[in-house]
């Protein structure tokens, strides 16, 4: 369960705009979610070989070229159904925890 949800949390991360690796584990821990390099560049893979992020390597001023994330368009439609199954899942959640 949690690899979905970390999942649904990356794609949330990219919808707005492209990220590095860096900057989405950051936004993770910002959220207070523990998450450690060796996982997040295997399900970064993933995402990609999946077709829903793609990629692009970008110059950096402070280092070596930093690889950005992107949400492809699949990736976008995915993450609205995410979305929708997300709000489903919390509500039926909150009913039974009696949490409204």
């Amino acid at each position: 369960m949690r690899k979905g949800v970390l999942e649904y949390c990356i794609l949330s991360i990219l919808k707005d705009s492209d990220k590095y690796a860096s900057e989405i584990l950051g936004a993770l821990k910002d959220a207070k979610m523990l998450v450690v390099e060796g996982t997040i560049y295997p399900l970064l893979t993933r995402l990609k070989n999946a077709g829903l992020l793609n990629y692009r390597w970008e110059e950096s001023t402070s280092g070596p070229p930093r690889k950005y994330y992107a949400l492809t368009e699949t990736g976008q439609l995915f993450l609205n159904e995410l979305n929708g199954t997300w709000d489903e899942l919390r509500n039926a959640v909150n009913l039974v925890t009696n949490n409204k």
